[in-house]
């Protein structure tokens, strides 16, 4: 009776500490105190703005929209991707997917330029079938489909960075695809999802050791990959070989959930964030009204030699449940999952 009182005893003391365990991991226990570097200069009312790019040499916007909540609910949505000027104050939007007749619900984005007049946009869409859209812009503001990317390794894409017009990568931000699976890596923070490469003709995983891969994002000049791990609290930190390989350097300890990744004219590194991960996941499933949102800046300079500061938190109150947070000048766009709007922010 003895052997089996220990043993019962083990057990509920490993319960114990695996549960406390995920809800340290996840955030649950930190405390969200409101704080901002900005003023709130505009309120967007387009919803589901996930994920969005700036092009700073020529001063524009390229977002998507995809109502997340409207769908999870059943109720009627408009998808789309959005062009605004940001040379202006006034903060205009303008639809340029009005010619995609494709079923359309779009996540990560990457945009690339080709010449003064043309860029080429890759745009993950989760429709029928999982896969990349690769557009044509022309004189910033006019949208041409011009090809659908699939492959069988591209089965959970969350985001997208393109290095040239033909080649680019994709993170899975999940590797099971049945829902023990999914519950599994969620709750686990198991490492294996992939990262695939895309040079042109051929796919191929290029990591596969991340818990949730999320943002992505390529900083030429310095030749440095980085990946968001939100489930890890991690941003991971990689050289690019030149057949396209990612050489692992470090994992930063952000101390929050990253997701989508974007960098200032300074080359610093801009991250929206979940601070809780639960209370994302309540939020996402229309348990809780909000969640609370953080963003973070990191200078990173070399191994080891990089500053990491949190520049906005919030309760949930002005925006809930960041993704992505695009500068420009004094400005700063802030998407977000489930949201009937997106802020932009101006420096005070």
């Amino acid at each position: 009776m003895k052997k089996y009182r220990i043993i019962i005893g083990i057990t509920i003391l490993c319960l114990l500490a695996f549960g406390t365990h995920i809800l340290v991991s996840t955030g649950f226990f930190r405390n969200v105190e409101n704080k901002s570097y900005y003023d709130i200069a505009a309120k967007i009312s387009i919803a589901g703005v996930e994920d969005l790019t700036i092009d700073k040499d020529n001063g524009f916007a390229i977002f998507i929209s995809y109502p997340r909540a409207a769908k999870r609910d059943k109720k009627s949505f408009e998808t789309g991707i959005y062009f605004m000027d940001l040379t202006t104050n006034n903060f205009q939007i303008k639809k340029i997917s009005t010619n995609f007749n494709q079923l359309l619900f779009p996540h990560g984005i990457s945009l690339i330029q080709i010449d003064s007049n043309h860029h080429k946009l890759f745009v993950i869409n989760h429709g029928i079938q999982e896969s990349i859209e690769v557009f044509d812009l022309y004189h910033q503001d006019s949208l041409v489909h011009d090809k659908t990317l699939q492959d069988e390794l591209i089965y959970s894409p969350n985001d997208i960075v393109a290095i040239s017009e033909n080649e680019f990568y994709v993170t899975n931000d999940h590797y099971y695809s049945n829902k023990l699976g999914k519950t599994a890596e969620n709750y686990l923070g198991l490492s294996k999802c992939e990262t695939v490469y895309f040079d042109g003709k051929n796919y191929r995983v290029v990591d596969d050791n991340l818990a949730y891969a999320n943002g992505i994002n390529y900083d030429k000049k310095r030749n440095l990959m980085f990946i968001a791990s939100p489930r890890g609290f991690l941003t991971n930190v990689y050289n690019r070989t030149e057949n396209g390989d990612l050489k692992y350097i470090e994992s930063i300890d952000c101390g929050t959930g990253v997701d989508n990744i974007e960098f200032d004219e300074a080359g610093n590194i801009w991250i929206g964030c979940h601070p809780s991960l639960l209370a994302f996941e309540s939020y996402n499933k229309g348990k809780s009204d909000t969640s609370p949102s953080e963003l973070i800046k990191i200078n990173y300079r070399k191994k080891g030699d990089y500053d990491l500061e949190s520049v906005y938190v919030n309760d949930g109150s002005e925006i809930s449940a960041s993704t992505v947070a695009g500068t420009y000048k004094d400005l700063v766009l802030v998407g977000t999952v489930l949201d009937e709007h997106f802020l932009i922010f101006r420096k005070k």
